[in-house]
């Protein structure tokens, strides 16, 4: 089974996702990728963007994503005294 993939003028198509290159700067190092699917597109699709460094980005038209907080390894083992 072949999954759909063509490339585009700014970036590609792969199945169900489009991938485009939008911005960059040369003297700075970073670049910013739209990502739109069925359920993100036009003004909901994803901006990723990627810093010199390789720090990343994402957006939406929601704001930034920011990670899940996860707690400290030795807090999942706590117990009450008392």
């Amino acid at each position: 089974m072949s999954q759909h993939y063509a490339e585009t003028q700014y970036g590609f198509d792969w199945g169900a996702a489009k991938v485009q290159r939008v911005f960059s700067d040369d003297k700075r190092g970073w670049v910013t990728l739209t990502l739109e699917t069925p359920r993100h597109a036009g003004n909901n699709n994803i901006q990723i963007y990627v810093t010199r460094t390789g720090k990343v980005r994402i957006h939406d038209s929601r704001g930034e994503w920011s990670p899940p907080k996860t707690k400290a390894r030795g807090d999942f083992f706590t117990t009450k005294q008392g």
